[in-house]
């Protein structure tokens, strides 16, 4: 499966548009990492906890819309984005979406 953040594949023609493909997970933030995250602040710098958290949750999303846009028959996903949304205190969402296309 071909991901990229372009409306194009380089050396590839699109010949179908097929939907949108998309994945997305909710992560809540624990007590033991508030507990770090908490002294981190008070010294300043990065929270390398909520970092973490964070970039695992974009991959477990990025992994959910390959599977998705692997469901509908893609070749290959263009203009992928994120974005994050709270949905409840101390829990966000991590979204992966973009267009699911066939390849010549």
């Amino acid at each position: 499966m071909i991901i990229t953040t372009t409306d194009f594949v380089p050396g590839r023609e699109i010949v179908e548009i097929i939907d949108i493909a998309r994945g997305s997970t909710v992560r809540a933030r624990n007590i033991g990492r508030d507990i770090f995250a908490g002294l981190k602040n008070l010294v300043g710098g990065e929270i390398t906890e909520y970092t973490q958290l964070m970039a695992e949750a974009r991959e477990h999303a990025m992994e959910r819309m390959i599977a998705d846009a692997d469901r509908i028959g893609a070749d290959a996903v263009i203009n992928v984005r994120f974005t994050t949304a709270a949905v409840m205190n101390m829990a966000s969402e991590i979204l992966a979406y973009g267009t699911a296309v066939k390849l010549k």
